[in-house]
């Protein structure tokens, strides 16, 4: 009996590499169609172009191509979410449409699956088309993350990988919507093993990561994966106040020894705007997780579905099947 496998697509405004991807996937694959069912599950998260309607014309021309098509854009984590959502087969890959990932490396991750790993990762060796500036920004976040996270950090390693079905129904039942899904691979463990890749330029289209969307998945990685922030701004907070207390002394004892003196102005505003500054970053931070607790004890669902298309490969019956 067939293994099934479901390959998961978050889709972004991806109209020109629907069917790009398709064929490379098929081709990639067609060599193990005799040993895996494969379903090809296209995520629309709130696509500005005519994405949903290529994925369409895709399920006319092949019955093993599904759409969930979300109500609006609720951005990758939760698309990701919607795959894991809809998941009830022997396995799941998460894959980019935009052909950065080499279909050809989903054979490799099937192999290891079937010697017993749970969580098979591509990790990427060479990033072809990224700026100097995004790979060493990308390196140091993943040290600053490592070092402040209790948990395991995988480097390079990114949403392109291969689930077990004990791995996917754990990320089934995390349901926070401050959603950083790599460090909830590494939190919900399992046997994992990594393999490399050399990540491609883009077939078609603009990366939909700009430095602000960076900055924004660096912050939602450090406040979602780690309370580090909160204890650094505790410890400083100790630092500055016994700063402060052996100033203090040394002042008084001068004063003691010398008297008193009127200078010194400029040095006491310069600590009370530094002092004024930790106190203003430390209460950001505060507010940043009280923000989360917040939106978290609303307990609103991750997402809304406008329409789901199941391939016709999938159907139990010759009617067409659509959710709203």
């Amino acid at each position: 009996m067939k293994k099934k496998v479901l390959i998961s697509i978050p889709s972004y405004s991806e109209e020109e590499n629907v069917f790009p991807l398709y064929q490379a996937l098929d081709e990639a694959l067609c060599s193990v169609y005799d040993r895996y069912e494969f379903e090809f599950l296209f995520i629309n998260d709130g696509s500005t172009d005519h994405t949903v309607e290529k994925v369409m014309e895709l399920m006319e021309f092949s019955p093993y191509v599904s759409l969930i098509d979300l109500s609006r854009n609720y951005g990758k984590e939760t698309a990701m979410a919607a795959g894991f959502d809809y998941f009830n087969h022997d396995a799941l890959i998460t894959i980019d449409a935009d052909l950065q990932h080499p279909p050809a490396t989903i054979i490799e991750m099937l192999n290891l699956w079937e010697q017993g790993y749970e969580d098979v990762y591509a990790k990427r060796n060479k990033r072809n088309g990224e700026s100097w500036f995004k790979k060493s920004t990308s390196r140091w976040f993943y040290k600053v993350l490592e070092a402040m996270s209790d948990a395991p950090v995988l480097a390079d390693a990114g949403d392109f990988r291969l689930l077990d079905k004990k791995a996917v129904e754990s990320l089934q039942e995390l349901r926070e919507t401050q959603r950083y899904t790599k460090g909830l691979y590494s939190w919900i463990g399992f046997k994992k093993v990594a393999i490399e890749f050399d990540a491609n330029e883009r077939l078609h289209g603009e990366t939909k990561w700009n430095l602000g969307s960076l900055i924004k998945l660096a912050i939602e990685g450090i406040t979602s994966y780690t309370t580090a922030p909160l204890k650094l701004s505790m410890y400083f907070g100790f630092l500055v106040s016994f700063a402060a207390f052996i100033y203090m002394i040394y002042v008084l004892i001068k004063t003691l020894i010398l008297g008193a003196d009127t200078s010194g102005f400029p040095s006491l505003m310069i600590m009370m705007l530094f002092l004024g500054g930790c106190q203003l970053i430390s209460i950001g931070i505060l507010g940043e997780y009280l923000g989360r607790v917040f939106i978290e004890s609303k307990g609103r669902p991750l997402y809304f579905i406008e329409n789901k298309y199941r391939g016709k490969a999938f159907l139990d019956d010759k009617k067409d099947e659509i959710t709203k």
